[in-house]
């Protein structure tokens, strides 16, 4: 399973990369203005500095919704650095765009997904990832990763490539569950990635051995 971050903070970035296990990045508006980036040229910039950073895909994601819209952000997105994989809403232009960049050779991510349905649809469009939100579907009681697991089961029945990148990841358990479900990517906060490293007997283990080892040298 990949794992990418999803911030736009270029420390984080940064950090997750030299751990040695970043495959890639996403990013959305929200990100970017968090990190006080505003404007279309600031923005891009930024795209530009993140391509370099890493040697993974990076999602850049379009503000618009409506198809030619769609198109020319996308088309001026992807010309930026071969890493970028352009993001685009499960609407309706969002899945009549997606189908053009397949035909162009434009890898797409499709975002906003909380059904199979839409799933489906992203598929049959030729998006390269799907991006099912699963802390928002658990804040509204129901199971995010049951859909995970729907929407794998569906996929390997009909043979579509499009990979599922689980988002909205909001603990390490999220992070194990969705490869267990058949997620073929994470995309998380820095926080949850570090969470995985951590384990109470982890800890009592490397005091007792390094206090073992304080004995020896007396």
């Amino acid at each position: 399973m990949k794992f990418f971050i999803d911030t736009a903070n270029l420390a984080q970035i940064k950090e997750a990369h030299d751990l040695g296990i970043l495959d890639g990045v996403t990013t959305n508006p929200s990100l970017m203005a968090k990190e006080g980036i505003f404007g279309e040229e600031a923005v891009i910039n930024h795209y530009k500095t993140i391509c370099e950073m890493v040697d993974g895909d990076v999602s850049a994601e379009v503000i618009s919704t409506d198809y030619e819209g769609i198109i020319a952000e996308g088309e001026k997105l992807a010309a930026l650095h071969k890493n970028i994989v352009v993001k685009v809403p499960m609407i309706k232009d969002g899945i009549k765009a997606i189908k053009y960049f397949s035909s162009k050779g434009i890898r797409t991510n499709c975002t906003l997904v909380f059904s199979s349905g839409q799933a489906i649809l992203a598929a049959k469009a030729g998006a390269t990832y799907l991006s099912p939100f699963i802390g928002r579907i658990d804040d509204m009681n129901w199971d995010g990763m049951e859909l995970i697991s729907q929407i794998a089961h569906i996929y390997s029945i009909q043979g579509y490539e499009t990979q599922i990148l689980a988002a909205s990841i909001r603990n390490p358990l999220h992070i194990v569950k969705s490869a267990e479900v058949g997620a073929h990517v994470v995309t998380c906060p820095l926080s949850a990635i570090l969470g995985l490293l951590k384990h109470p007997l982890t800890d009592i283990g490397l005091a007792q051995f390094l206090a073992d080892h304080a004995k020896g040298n007396k």
